[in-house]
């Protein structure tokens, strides 16, 4: 279930057990445009989530029931709320509680009592990051591609929304799919590449790109329709990763100098990998090349 709302408008879940700090800080996020959603406990504010996916959250440490630092960890567990910065707002400020808020996943700490005009500043500095991040992340949807981030612990810390739709679809079936997503993943990590079956005989081929930073590991996702004649001659050629992508760019009807930006390589290097596709697809000419690819990567 979703809440319809200014698709503008940024959201902002407030959470907080103080009617004071509650009332203060709505009126002042209402003025600057953001609409607002009001929890006063970890229980109240998980429902919240299930509702609507806020754009930021702003977390009192100290509540009835659960903490706010554990409020953050479970967030932090879910792949659809990873992506949303939490902001804690506390009168704790002993090193070891600011700590504990970074390590549960806060991007951010401010003091109570509260110096407003900080916090709409550190808000939006944090919303144009956490907005960068996403759109970056999910680019390479556009590509045609799936990106799967994987912590330390093997669980799934985040997934662009592409590779969301291909694992349902390929775990659909399974007893227990995110026990059976976290096995293929792992495995994946473990050989350097796996597949899964997909609906109408198509696959999905994953690829592990080794760390990603703070102890997180890529895994990069591929579909792959089910076997033409174009896709036999592509396997026929044996073209390496490096030059499938540069393949799949081709078709798309990128230029030389567009493929060389987007994969950040020289448009020197691209030359080279485009004279190597020619050769093993038996083709002499950019549109021979696209034509053959297009059948498998349109």
């Amino acid at each position: 279930m979703t809440t319809t709302h200014d698709p503008l408008a940024r959201i902002i879940l407030v959470v907080d057990d103080a009617p004071e700090t509650l009332s203060l800080l709505c009126d002042t996020l209402a003025l600057e445009g953001y609409t607002v959603l009001v929890a006063r406990d970890a229980q109240e504010a998980l429902a919240r989530m299930e509702m609507t996916v806020p754009d930021a959250v702003l977390l009192d440490a100290v509540m009835p029931g659960d903490s706010g630092f554990a409020l953050c960890r479970r967030l932090k567990q879910e792949p659809s709320w990873t992506h949303v910065p939490v902001i804690f707002m506390t009168g704790l400020s002993a090193t070891e509680q600011i700590v504990e808020g970074f390590a549960s996943g806060g991007v951010d700490y401010v003091i109570k009592p509260l110096k407003l005009p900080e916090v709409l500043a550190r808000l939006a500095t944090h919303l144009r990051n956490a907005q960068a991040t996403r759109l970056a992340r999910e680019a390479v949807d556009i590509a045609g591609l799936g990106v799967v981030l994987v912590d330390a612990s093997g669980r799934v810390a985040w997934r662009s929304p592409q590779a969301t739709q291909w694992l349902d679809q390929a775990l659909a079936e399974a007893l227990e799919p995110a026990r059976a997503q976290r096995a293929w993943l792992a495995d994946t990590l473990r050989d350097g590449e796996s597949q899964l079956a997909l609906p109408g005989g198509a696959t999905l081929q994953a690829r592990s790109l080794g760390q990603a930073g703070l102890g997180e590991a890529m895994v990069l996702l591929r579909h792959a329709a089910a076997a033409s004649p174009a896709s036999s001659r592509l396997d026929h050629a044996a073209l390496t990763p490096r030059e499938t992508e540069v393949l799949a760019w081709l078709a798309k009807g990128k230029t030389n100098r567009d493929i060389a930006d987007i994969l950040d390589m020289s448009p020197r290097t691209v030359n080279k990998h485009l004279e190597h596709i020619f050769e093993k697809l038996g083709v002499e000419t950019r549109t021979a090349a696209a034509a053959i690819a297009g059948q498998l990567f349109g």
